[in-house]
């Protein structure tokens, strides 16, 4: 009878270090994907980051009297290449979409701009780089919340708290990205 009980408690202790295992691992896989996904997200930025002073030059071509706008852009780019979290990422990025829905709505004023090949290719490259961005914001932000759940869940938390996780950052677009762009020439 004292051996039954031994042996039950040895599997009982067993299964628990093995689900400990497992919980341990698959909470180090979701932080890996979150890093794959954040890699991805700042792919995407650099490739809009690259792309944004060619758009910049063609458009200063002919509106030479916007250099505030283009100022605001060089001034986010900067701010972006410097940034270090997810954070400081978002904010960056805020104020660089800020600043190129200014220029894109500059570039509308102008019919001789917007018939010139190489800024319509530029505004092709551009949305394309767009659409990239978003879909790996969407994915970034996905691993997040799964992430932030599953760390929080009972009882995949215990293993979570005793490996130090720590709830992970969304990628989130300020109100003001959200609001349309005018421009006004008066």
């Amino acid at each position: 009878m004292k051996k039954n009980i031994v042996w039950v408690i040895v599997a009982v202790v067993a299964v628990l270090l093995l689900w400990a295992v497992g919980v341990y691992n698959g909470l180090v896989g979701m932080q890996g994907e979150i890093d794959n996904k954040w890699a991805q997200v700042e792919n995407n930025l650099q490739r809009r980051y690259d792309l944004i002073p060619n758009l910049v030059n063609t458009v200063k071509g002919y509106a030479q009297h916007e250099e505030d706008v283009f100022t605001e852009i060089a001034d986010a780019r900067a701010k972006l290449a410097g940034s270090s979290s997810v954070e400081e990422t978002a904010e960056a990025t805020n104020q660089l979409e800020s600043g190129l829905g200014r220029l894109l709505a500059i570039s509308e004023s102008y019919p001789e701009l917007k018939a010139d090949q190489n800024f319509l290719n530029l505004q092709d490259e551009l949305a394309g780089t767009e659409n990239r961005l978003a879909v790996s914001r969407k994915d970034y932000n996905d691993a997040v919340s799964a992430y932030n759940i599953t760390i929080r869940s009972v009882p995949t938390n215990i293993i979570a708290g005793i490996m130090g996780a720590q709830a992970k950052s969304f990628f989130e677009i300020s109100q003001a990205a959200h609001e349309n762009v005018t421009v006004n020439f008066d």
